[in-house]
């Protein structure tokens, strides 16, 4: 789904990170590991196209993103991309059913998107798709309360319920459990396997054992680098079949 190719981030006389060459399957669950401030939120952001490259191409489906106009990089976070980030990216003042709606809509599909990436065609995006999105992750009959009423747990399964509601090709999500105990962050990552069994990509920057243990690759960003550890004996075994991939610096 996803080819990165020489990828470099550069600030001023500091490099972030170099010569990044790494692949994502459909249906692959990938874990950016590392310290703070070693890159793992503005490489992700770089697959968002929130930020760009110094130099390297990313392709979507066969086509260099980083190439995007104004117009296709709106079309492709519109209708390619789901968020689920740390502090939940929720419209506070606005109720639960409300967030939910803002991605309940058909959507156009991605210029260059593979008829693979379109997992998602023929679902049901109605009321009854919120409402069976809020009873999986245990806010069923909340859809009528503030944001700001809820906890903050509950605000991050408001945006894991979003997520299901949208059906994204490729979910970037950024610590997304670095606020949640251990029954929530199992939620989370029990759906987000979910969504990757169902034929969607699944990008995770974390520093939670628990949530790299459970990918099918872990890559490590450090020093300037990108390289690929092993993936644990639990991801392997769910693993869709794949080449080895890794970058170095």
């Amino acid at each position: 789904m996803i080819d990165i190719e020489s990828l470099a981030m550069v600030f001023g006389t500091r490099t972030l990170w170099r010569d990044v060459d790494l692949t994502v399957r459909r249906g692959e669950m990938l874990a950016l590991v590392g310290p703070s401030g070693s890159g793992k939120s503005t490489l992700l952001n770089c697959l968002g196209l929130l930020d760009r490259p110094s130099a390297g191409t990313i392709r979507y489906e066969g086509r260099d993103i980083t190439r995007f106009g104004r117009g296709d990089a709106r079309r492709y976070r519109r209708d390619t991309l789901g968020y689920l980030f740390q502090h939940y990216a929720l419209i506070e003042n606005a109720t639960v059913a409300e967030n939910l709606d803002v991605v309940a809509r058909p959507r156009r599909s991605t210029p260059g998107e593979g008829e693979g990436s379109r997992w998602w065609r023929g679902k049901d995006r109605s009321g009854a798709a919120v409402a069976e999105a809020l009873d999986r992750v245990g806010l069923a009959g909340r859809e009528k309360e503030a944001i700001h009423h809820l906890s903050g747990g509950e605000q991050q399964r408001v945006a894991l319920a979003r997520l299901m509601v949208q059906r994204p090709a490729l979910v970037l999500a950024d610590e997304p459990t670095g606020a949640l105990d251990e029954d929530n962050t199992t939620v989370v990552m029990d759906i987000l396997r979910e969504m990757s069994g169902a034929g969607c990509a699944v990008v995770i920057a974390t520093h939670d054992a628990s949530v790299r243990d459970r990918c099918d690759a872990v890559y490590a960003v450090h020093e300037s680098t990108v390289v690929r550890s092993p993936a644990t004996a639990t991801a392997t075994a769910t693993a869709p079949a794949t080449e080895g991939a890794g970058a170095t610096g």
